[in-house]
């Protein structure tokens, strides 16, 4: 059967897929203002996975840049698409004097192709760098895949192309001796070797994302990165808890009494106004709204009821409208007027408000009296 040819992708990594990689492997940002100002470039994870390609990363980075501004590739990567990877070089490469690579972690296969495109290399002293041969998978007749392995020739010479654009201090054939060999490199062999120009410190080795997932793949990964996969995962320790908010203080008991006062007024109940502060204690507004609600809903029962006299016995008994309801159904069946109505009462035509009481106005009155007896 003959099938359309298709070119094939042809690899640098290690084979097997790199795992969940939140749908991206690079993200770019400015950072900093005026001369301060730099462009900041991460690449983690798969290069040219999830579909997005290396054109994709230097159509991006080109927006970003303003031409003058230092540009610094941060890579933590397993590799990836070989072609990818040197086009990711040579766009480094092309920046010149401005381009700095920072190896943070992992930086196999294509990311190390990648990374050596720029003018500076620094590597993290706990960082790993792998170089290793290109690969592909395939499938077709045998001319098919003789042409095969001849373009994966060609992809070792674009491999070795790219690392010699750095002041190795190896030869030709050494270099490819280790590219065949699969060989990793810690940072202080890196930069003897002249692929790194600078070790900065770091913490322990961790594996990059996607990495588990090849390590045993490859014929020599480090122990120290094995041994990783066997460690339990460390768990997030739990969120510190929210605060308390701060207590509210509440008002005197002054105002707590002149406030439950205003509010008997408002509804019609100022005769009730010392039973409430008794029952309410005055502890805090809400203990002062809450018996104000109980005593307007037994009010309204009883106003239901057409029993408004029992309003104020039923209240200062410290009824809730609940307790007031059975009462008010024992009075009504036991007396036969009938049942409760639950309707709205027509509107009070009396007025709302009670008129205070004017004590000086009685002691007047009083006085008045007490003179008329006198003349008689």
């Amino acid at each position: 059967m003959n099938h359309p040819r298709q070119q094939p992708r042809i690899l640098n990594q290690g084979p097997g897929g790199a795992g969940p990689q939140d749908q991206h492997w690079y993200r770019i940002q400015a950072a900093g203002e005026g001369e301060q100002r730099s462009i900041e470039v991460y690449i983690y994870g798969e290069i040219g996975g999830w579909g997005i390609t290396a054109a994709q990363f230097i159509q991006a980075l080109k927006e970003a840049d303003d031409g003058n501004s230092p540009v610094v590739a941060r890579f933590n990567t397993i590799g990836g698409d070989l072609f990818d990877g040197i086009a990711i070089h040579n766009t480094l490469q092309r920046l010149g004097e401005r381009a700095t690579a920072s190896i943070e972690g992992a930086c196999y296969s294509s990311g190390t192709v990648a990374a050596t495109g720029a003018h500076r290399v620094t590597m993290a002293d706990n960082a790993l760098f792998m170089i290793h041969n290109p690969w592909t998978w395939a499938a077709g007749d045998s001319e098919e895949l003789r042409k095969l392995a001849d373009m994966l020739d060609q992809a070792l010479e674009g491999i070795v192309a790219s690392y010699q654009h750095r002041p190795l201090t190896i030869d030709d054939a050494e270099l490819r001796r280790l590219i065949d060999a699969e060989t990793w490199l810690t940072a202080a062999e890196a930069k003897n070797l002249g692929f790194v120009d600078e070790v900065s410190a770091g913490g322990s080795v961790k594996a990059c994302i996607g990495q588990s997932r090849i390590l045993n793949r490859y014929q020599h990964p480090p122990k120290e990165l094995l041994a990783q996969q066997d460690e339990p995962p460390v768990p997030e320790p739990d969120p510190a808890p929210e605060p308390d908010p701060a207590p509210q203080p509440e008002p005197d008991a002054a105002a707590l009494a002149a406030e439950l006062a205003a509010g008997c007024q408002q509804a019609g109940i100022a005769d009730l106004t010392e039973v409430l502060i008794k029952a309410s204690g005055l502890k805090s507004r809400a203990a002062i709204q809450a018996e104000l609600a109980r005593a307007k809903a037994v009010r309204e029962l009883c106003n239901a009821a057409r029993l408004p006299d029992e309003a104020r016995g039923l209240i200062t008994a410290g009824l809730d409208a609940e307790g007031a309801r059975a009462k008010l159904f024992d009075k009504l069946v036991g007396s036969g007027l009938g049942e409760i109505d639950n309707t709205p009462p027509a509107p009070d035509p009396t007025p709302t408000g009670v008129k205070a009481v004017d004590p000086g106005a009685i002691y007047a009155r009083r006085n008045q009296r007490a003179s008329k007896g006198a003349n008689k």
